[in-house]
């Protein structure tokens, strides 16, 4: 069965490649293009994975998004994955090594989304 994944993003075209990627490479991804929709779309339906855009709307709606999920006892263990345009700003609010902001490698998104997804699996069985 395709894991799914839910995409909250504010950037169609971004959001359109990514999802293209990722359905190639057989997850099922459900799109969301502003923060409320993503909120709602989080608590209506289990996903295996987010990927998330920190700067959305006024500014940084997706920390107030990550921020939400860790005090939801429902969401708080599920696996995120920051995408964002933003680099040395954030380092220090999120762990993990950057990819380079301009592009996105096909390999290295499937294998980064692979390993949350695996990782956040493995965790829930223990």
């Amino acid at each position: 069965m395709a894991k799914r994944l839910l995409m909250i993003d504010d950037d169609p075209d971004f959001v359109s490649g990514i999802k293209a990627i990722l359905d190639a490479a057989g997850f099922e991804v459900d799109v969301a293009y502003d923060p409320k929709e993503g909120l709602k779309a989080l608590q209506s339906q289990p996903y295996d994975l987010l990927l998330l855009d920190i700067m959305m709307g006024r500014g940084a709606e997706g920390v107030m998004i990550a921020r939400k999920l860790r005090k939801d006892d429902k969401l708080r263990d599920m696996p995120v994955l920051i995408i964002t345009g933003m680099r040395e700003q954030i380092a220090f609010l999120f762990p993990g090594e950057p990819i380079h902001p301009r592009f996105v490698e096909v390999d290295e998104l499937v294998r980064r989304v692979g390993e949350l997804e695996k990782r956040a699996e493995k965790e829930h069985r223990a």
